[in-house]
């Protein structure tokens, strides 16, 4: 199978996590939006269909069309192997994702705090305010809970979240490390100092030759400006 799939072309945001999951299982897909002409059919179909998405990310999968980050990873992670075959093991990685969700919520509010329609420039003291709280106590606290889950998970080492193999969870968390180096380097690197299990997992992920592969070419978007994870100085602890 060919998968399909279908995010804007210029930002990592909520379709990296997807990203992440098609590269490592090394399976066959295209980012459509990247083609030529493919934001058009981004476009096309948002909000089309008899289950349509209210936004990206979605995956077409044969005759399936699916959507929203963790749904689609749900999915992948049965079908390539990037969760455990229990079904408990599978709900508990889904739930491990949602919470990471939760956690790329509270991220990208740092810098819009107030309204996804205004412009930072429009909220920046608002963001601050934001940010300071974020960084003394929901990065802390979310940290804390994915480093409290990788140390009760014996047969992971301390290098996994679920079991003892890779599962899409330990890639978003991945994401979510770089995601944080990027946009808040110093406030991050204290707080590293504190999760060695979440960073020793980071590294475990970044050391994959496939994952490592990506990183290296074009098909990783670079962060910027644009997305999720964006690099503000002012917004840094000292």
């Amino acid at each position: 199978m060919r998968y399909e799939l279908y995010y804007w072309s210029e930002i990592q945001g909520r379709g990296e996590y997807v990203r992440l999951a098609l590269e490592a299982a090394g399976a066959d897909y295209v980012d459509v939006a990247r083609e030529k002409g493919g934001e058009a059919k981004l476009m096309k179909l948002m909000g089309s269909g008899t289950t349509p998405s209210f936004a990206p990310p979605y995956l077409k999968a044969g005759k399936l069309m699916i959507g929203q980050t963790a749904n689609i990873l749900l999915y992948l992670g049965e079908k390539e192997g990037l969760a455990p075959k229990t079904e408990a093991g599978r709900l508990w990685t889904h739930q491990l994702q949602l919470t990471i969700a939760d956690f790329v919520v509270e991220i990208h509010d740092t810098h819009h705090p107030v309204a996804s329609g205004l412009y930072y420039e429009d909220q920046k003291p608002e963001a601050k305010r934001r940010s300071e709280d974020f960084l003394e106590h929901r990065a802390p606290k979310y940290l804390g809970y994915f480093e409290a889950v990788a140390k009760a998970n014996k047969p992971g080492k301390g290098k996994a979240l679920v079991g003892a193999r890779l599962s899409y969870a330990d890639l978003s968390l991945f994401q979510i490390v770089e995601g944080l180096r990027y946009a808040f380097p110093k406030a991050t690197a204290k707080l590293e100092k504190r999760v060695p299990r979440v960073v020793a997992i980071r590294d475990s992920v970044a050391a994959l030759p496939r994952i490592r592969a990506y990183l290296e070419s074009p098909r990783r978007i670079p962060f910027n400006e644009m997305g999720i994870f964006r690099h503000y100085p002012e917004l840094d602890s000292k």
